[in-house]
């Protein structure tokens, strides 16, 4: 099966489920990413620090999936934050992808100390136009630099791909993207796995529809209006994950799983993280 798609503020559309690749690296990375696009994935996400654009690209091409019915997703690593940096990181990453064109390219951090971020927006500005990149994003900004980048250049990401699971459900992100119509992505959308999926409300709703606990967590993310971007390399997992969008879950039942929020569980807060 394929998901249903959203359309983005610039015109494009996306997937409201991703594939993850992180981690998924060398032959077993290839096979997992090419098991994940025949399964239905249509929106694969990848990142210049996840060391496997490489692997993603010989994926799309053992697939068979034509490429105008892919989303293919980069990140801008934080050592190459600048304009110019920007520009010739991304034709690095767009070499190893082995692509004509970027579906959608995020900032993957917003480095404050560094205080880059727009100089790189600028630069990811100009790669949309010239075609190079369909749409553009960021990951992991808050409220605050997003309003930066929007009063300066007057251009406004459409997705900011965040920690979004149960213990984090960022309700007033989430409000804040909603408001300016923003996309909500899901960055580790199962937080932790088997903690999450063993609480007592995710098994109980769970049985109460007949699905796994992880169906019922990444319903919960639709619900929301939020695309998780699952990862696994096991085939029947990638179409458990996947196979989400034949039944629903009522507000209370949402709510419920709502209520596990207790924080971040990675301490990546965007305000103070570094990753280069």
């Amino acid at each position: 099966m394929t998901a249903p798609a959203y359309a983005l503020r610039d015109g494009n559309s996306i997937p409201a489920i991703g594939l993850g690749t992180f981690g998924l690296n060398d032959q077993t990375g290839i096979h997992a990413i090419t098991a994940g696009i025949n399964a239905g994935y249509r929106l694969v996400d990848t990142a210049y620090n996840y060391g496997n654009e490489e692997e993603v690209g010989e994926a799309i091409r053992r697939s068979g999936v034509d490429r105008s019915d892919l989303v293919i997703t980069t990140k801008l690593p934080g050592r190459h934050h600048g304009f110019d940096e920007t520009l010739a990181s991304f034709e690095q990453s767009r070499s190893r992808l082995d692509l004509d064109w970027v579906d959608l390219y995020l900032i993957h951090w917003p480095l404050p100390r560094v205080d880059k971020y727009l100089q790189s927006w600028r630069a990811m500005i100009s790669l949309r136009e010239k075609g190079l990149v369909r749409s553009i994003g960021v990951s992991n900004f808050t409220p605050s630099m997003l309003t930066r980048l929007i009063d300066e250049t007057g251009v406004t990401p459409v997705v900011n791909q965040v920690e979004l699971h149960p213990y984090l459900p960022q309700a007033e992100l989430r409000a804040f993207h909603d408001e300016h119509e923003i996309r909500t992505e899901s960055w580790t959308p199962l937080a932790k796995g088997r903690e999450l999926l063993a609480e007592p409300v995710v098994t109980a709703i769970a049985a109460e529809h007949q699905v796994t606990p992880a169906q019922t967590v990444l319903r919960w993310h639709i619900e929301l209006e939020a695309i998780p971007i699952p990862k696994s390399s096991d085939a029947a997992r990638q179409r458990e994950n996947i196979d989400v969008f034949g039944f629903e879950l009522s507000n209370d039942e949402v709510e419920a799983i709502s209520s596990l929020a207790r924080g971040r569980l990675w301490g990546g807060d965007p305000d103070t993280h570094e990753e280069f």
